[in-house]
């Protein structure tokens, strides 16, 4: 008893608290390069040692019994600076709200993120309200942070590098515009739709055509008089989670819907899933049979062609559970055929007919590696030099100007990701929007800390405890 006396006699005596503190800030501050901090040091001695100054302005001095409001305070008070450095330095909540990276991770995963993995990003835009994004929660147009100050990007040292197959949450590439009426849709690729929706209008009406230029200024003109356009930072964008296939260096390819990583098949992993056409002999599929094969009422309620024909995202064990149904005339993967291209996928270009089972050969930019462009591979790389490296980018008869010099290289100043959704149908990712900038990326999915099955009510066993703490591969 003596022993512990002692032990809570040191803990508790101003110095031991004064000089544990400063070791804290001395490592945070070598940690983070910002030894402006060190301030804190002296602000530390007088607030433990010293006492010149009332730091808690809210209560008085040396009270014997703090007030129910003080405690209030007190406890608000640091509640908010501790919340806030774990969520911007270590560790934040994240919620899985689509079906895209089925079946590793369900719609209802609760989820922790750490920032250290990959090392903390420090904020492009520090003025803002706690525990906010990028809208003012009860609002639909407020945005929560000022753009008074803005930081360029930085990232600390962090346990280790993104590797193939990792889960990552980042910041949405083309969430740099948004029309807050549709922001599940991004900007460009409503732009894209309304542009060939214009141009469909002449091509029916036996107009001449215009440049493809042209159709983009109209869509864009159109789009902006019928809908709300903000801009947003990096780190104010729309947070997104897939597994990272490619990483900086890797040149990649999907052939027939499998991924090729340097001329080599995909390491492969569980419960990746592809959409099925399946014909059965004129009966219905049993729903009740499906829910157990963990295929979510949502992908159920949209799966019936006809009467007999279904398209399903099927996980390889739901797959050969289906198969052997007796009722089934076939069961075949759906699979866009090489090159059928489609409009949607990246880089919208002519000359790359690409879908979303066959796509590339694609380079993924390396930080320091010089390439040579011309005006074809221009379309792969362009966003990438204009929009994420901040250069300007002109096309004058055939020669590629940056930043109104006329060159045939480039060398990229950041690295780049290629990310995709574990269901391979039914994935928004970079087949569709293209790279994932070092700068946008935020953490490594760690664990599942609660699950809740958005199909079932807290009665009909909602909580999918079975999931609870369970880690992220």
């Amino acid at each position: 008893m003596k022993i512990l006396n002692k032990i809570k006699e040191l803990i508790n005596h101003k110095y031991f608290k004064f000089y544990f503190w400063s070791v804290v800030m001395i490592l945070f501050v070598i940690w983070i390069g910002s030894f402006w901090l060190l301030i804190g040091i002296p602000i530390m001695f007088d607030f433990y040692v010293s006492k010149k100054i009332n730091w808690t302005f809210w209560k008085k001095r040396d009270l014997e019994k703090k007030s129910k409001f003080v405690e209030w305070v007190d406890a608000l008070v640091f509640a908010v600076i501790a919340a806030s450095i774990i969520r911007m330095f270590f560790i934040e909540a994240y919620m899985i709200p689509t079906s895209s990276m089925e079946k590793n991770l369900l719609v209802g995963d609760y989820l922790f993120v750490s920032k250290v993995s990959f090392g903390p990003k420090m904020p492009n835009t520090p003025l803002s309200i706690p525990f906010t994004h990028h809208t003012l929660p009860g609002t639909k147009y407020t945005k929560p942070y000022l753009e008074w100050i803005k930081a360029p990007y930085r990232r600390l040292a962090g346990l280790s590098d993104i590797k193939r197959n990792d889960v990552v949450v980042f910041n949405f590439p083309a969430g740099d515009t948004v029309a807050v009426e549709k922001q599940e849709l991004s900007y460009y690729s409503i732009i894209r739709r309304q542009a060939r929706e214009i141009k469909s209008i002449d091509e029916i009406g036996d107009k001449t055509l215009k440049s493809d230029e042209i159709y983009y200024q109209e869509a864009r003109k159109l789009v902006r008089q019928n809908l709300t356009i903000v801009v947003r930072p990096v780190d104010k964008r729309e947070n997104y989670i897939k597994r990272c296939v490619a990483i900086p260096g890797d040149s990649l390819e999907i052939i027939d819907g499998i991924v090729h990583i340097n001329g080599r098949k995909q390491e492969d992993y569980k419960n990746k899933q592809y959409k099925y056409r399946i014909i059965t002999k004129g009966r219905s599929l049993n729903p009740e049979r499906l829910q157990k094969l963990g295929i979510s009422n949502e992908d159920i309620a949209s799966s019936t062609l006809s009467n007999n024909e279904y398209e399903i995202p099927l996980t390889e064990e739901a797959y050969n559970e289906i198969k052997r149904s007796k009722s089934i005339v076939s069961i075949n993967r759906k699979i866009s055929k090489k090159g059928e291209r489609a409009p949607w996928i990246f880089p919208h270009n002519k000359y790359y007919n690409w879908n979303t089972d066959n796509f590339g050969p694609l380079y993924i930019p390396q930080k320091g590696q010089k390439i040579k462009i011309d005006t074809i591979n221009i379309a792969i790389y362009r966003r990438v030099i204009e929009t994420y490296e901040g250069n300007k980018v002109n096309i004058k008869n055939g020669k590629i100007f940056i930043n109104d010099k006329e060159t045939k290289e480039y060398t990229f100043k950041l690295n780049y990701y290629f990310m995709m959704g574990d269901s391979r149908h039914n994935s928004a990712d970079s087949r569709f929007w293209g790279y994932v900038p070092e700068d946008h990326v935020v953490g490594k999915g760690l664990f599942i800390w609660m699950s809740s099955d958005p199909d079932k009510t807290l009665l009909q066993g909602g909580i999918r405890f079975e999931r609870i703490f369970k880690l992220i591969h």
